[in-house]
């Protein structure tokens, strides 16, 4: 059912997309510089949940319901920009993405949270989803529906391993930030325009018309 050509493919075409600059990852590295490795793990762990998401409704059909119906692209189009451009408008305006302060310390069930409603509020993950894994997909090699799934939960789980790991590495250069406040307020700036970019960019995404 996975020939291992096909899986080797897929997992590198997932590292490549992984490891491509966006606001998830971005996400975890902050939450890595400002609170350790544990708080990008679960940054890291709620991304995962939301690829995982993605993966069910593409999987299900609801992926394609949204592409079909332009009232609920829109609907979900827009609660994910405006989300994004929060994101991206607080870490401008408070500077607290990354920030060494005790009392800017986000609760870890809220890191896992944002995490999460990061990457499911943003269609683009989805659609990206809906139309990446039935590359690899073949109605030769077994049922379609887990071939979708285990596709899916591996790109998840490489998602979560890999943006853990970013944050965690990230954690090592807290030291020399806290240090250096005006390198700080620059990556919160460089972290908000990230989040803005990728609202507005979530904003001129087309609806597709479903074959």
């Amino acid at each position: 059912m996975f020939p291992t050509e096909i899986l080797l493919a897929y997992v590198a075409a997932c590292t490549l997309v992984v490891v491509s600059p966006g606001p998830d990852n971005i996400l975890a590295i902050g939450r890595g510089l400002s609170q350790g490795p544990l708080a990008a793990a679960l940054s890291a762990f709620g991304a995962g949940l939301g690829i995982l998401f993605h993966t069910l409704a593409a999987t299900f059909g609801l992926s394609l319901i949204i592409q079909g119906s332009p009232e609920a692209f829109w609907a979900v189009k827009v609660v994910g920009a405006l989300y994004l451009l929060w994101l991206g408008c607080k870490a401008l305006v408070a500077g607290d993405l990354i920030s060494f302060k005790p009392s800017a310390r986000v609760p870890l069930r809220k890191v896992l949270l944002t995490g999460v409603l990061s990457n499911v509020l943003n269609p683009k993950p989805g659609l990206f989803v809906l139309a990446f894994l039935p590359q690899f997909v073949s109605a030769g090699r077994g049922p379609v529906v887990v071939q979708m799934l285990v596709y899916g939960a591996i790109f998840a789980l490489m998602t979560a391993v890999i943006f853990a790991l970013m944050g965690g590495f990230a954690s090592r250069l807290a030291g020399w930030l806290q240090a250096r406040p005006k390198v700080v307020r620059g990556v919160n700036v460089g972290a908000g325009l990230t989040f803005i970019a990728a609202g507005l960019s979530v904003l001129s995404l087309k609806q597709r018309s479903v074959p």
